[in-house]
């Protein structure tokens, strides 16, 4: 397995000069949706100084795996950043906020509405501190009924329109194990951050960046209000249900695209043991031969994409009557043999253990000073001149006095005292 580096200083310096080098990065997030966007700017170089309150986010004492130290939940979202704790309540931690803000190219938070403006720090006094920082924040919802609604995962997941359109016809509606809510409107925040920091370089001027959950579920679900709105035309032949009422039904495996596309199952029949089959109008006479039906690429009730369109359902069923007797990976070698377009349904375990993934730094292991090491999801985006070098998420308050004393400039004697008071 890649070995990552082991806990160092994180700032811009210690990684060279990545693509986000010299950005500085106030990092107010806690749980999932805001760390997830600032774990991405760290990787790509930003030096990340996450604020936490002296107790820590949330997430450092959830669902763990070994007594009193920070879980996967943690570690898994807060690589390559830095930690400092600050009690925003009091008045010192309020000016020491304050010198934060000024020092700062970008602010991330995602707590409820109104949460930062009650601290004193509405955006009119963010600009005011500093004109040209890029505040983003992360909501369940946009302005309106919503807007106070509380937010979570499978929350944003029901109302951004996945929840209605997943699943089986006659099933209730089911979640994604894709956090499409948290991390989805992670990778979306930090889309809009990087494009207020680059508008920044002509006008001089940081902005506003705000992202709702629900409404980056929605932007992924784009593809259902196309076929909402190809509904009022008549059914849609590429889905395999019957019935069709006023509402995008949910389709199973169903591919929904110009291609039709199923999970077939495959011996010994175990939960993950099928391979997801493509059947493209030039794949059709391979494929036939292959499942031992050689005469339906010239019967003319299967030869053509339109004579299949209505009978799905029995397609499949032949094309799993051949691959339920062999396992997965022997269907997945002949059917790529024949340039068929498939996929195996990999398992965690799979995935975790795959050596392809491992190679591409896609899962990566990471040295820590308590757990002793954990395995993490690497970084998506690959730039040739900014490579990724995955670090430890840091310790609570492990650079205290790194930031306060050696970049804000307190003395010692001063540090002491705010700890001693609670303030940091």
């Amino acid at each position: 397995m890649t070995k990552a580096l082991g806990t160092t200083a994180v700032g811009a310096n210690a990684l060279g000069a990545k693509a986000l080098h010299g950005v500085r990065v106030l990092d107010m997030t806690h749980v999932q949706s805001g760390p997830s966007a600032t774990q991405l700017l760290a990787w790509l170089g930003a030096d990340v100084v996450k604020l936490e309150a002296p107790s820590g986010d949330i997430t450092r004492k959830q669902l763990r795996d070994i007594p009193d130290v920070d879980s996967l939940y943690f570690t898994m979202l807060n690589c390559n950043k830095r930690s400092i704790t600050l009690n925003t309540k009091t008045e010192r931690g309020k000016e020491l906020l304050t010198e934060l803000i000024r020092r700062s190219d970008v602010m991330v938070e995602n707590f409820g509405p109104g949460a930062v403006d009650r601290m004193g720090f509405t955006w009119d006094r963010i600009e005011e501190i500093n004109p040209r920082i890029v505040y983003a924040s992360i909501k369940g919802f946009g302005d309106g009924p919503y807007t106070n609604f509380k937010a979570y995962e499978v929350v944003a997941q029901a109302m951004g329109g996945s929840m209605a359109t997943t699943g089986f016809e006659d099933g209730p509606p089911l979640a994604t194990g894709a956090q499409i809510g948290d991390s989805g409107t992670g990778i979306h925040a930090v889309a809009g951050i990087l494009a207020a920091l680059f508008q920044r370089e002509n006008t001089g001027r940081g902005q506003r960046v705000n992202v709702a959950m629900q409404h980056a579920v929605l932007n992924l679900c784009r593809v259902k209000l196309r076929d909402q709105q190809r509904l009022s035309h008549g059914p849609l032949s590429e889905y395999p249900n019957e019935d069709f009422g006023e509402e995008v039904p949910r389709s199973g495996n169903a591919s929904g695209g110009g291609q039709p596309g199923w999970a077939v199952r495959c011996a010994p029949g175990g939960p993950n043991d099928y391979v997801y089959v493509i059947v493209q109008p030039v794949g059709w006479a391979p494929l036939s031969e292959l499942i031992g039906r050689p005469e339906l690429a010239e019967d003319p009730e299967w030869a053509t994409p339109e004579a299949r369109l209505p009978k799905l359902s029995k397609m499949f069923q032949l094309i799993e009557e051949w691959s339920s007797t062999l396992p997965k990976w022997e269907v997945l070698e002949r059917l790529n043999a024949r340039g068929v377009p498939c996929g195996p349904i990999l398992s965690t375990k799979e995935i975790i253990e795959d050596a392809s993934l491992v190679a591409n730094e896609m899962v990566v292991e990471v040295a820590h000073p308590e757990r002793g090491s954990f395995t993490t999801v690497g970084s998506p985006l690959k730039l040739s001149d900014s490579p990724v070098e995955v670090v430890s998420s840091p310790l609570l308050g492990e650079h205290n006095e790194e930031v306060y004393v050696g970049e804000l400039g307190l003395g010692d004697e001063e540090l002491r005292l705010l700890k001693t008071s609670g303030v940091i």
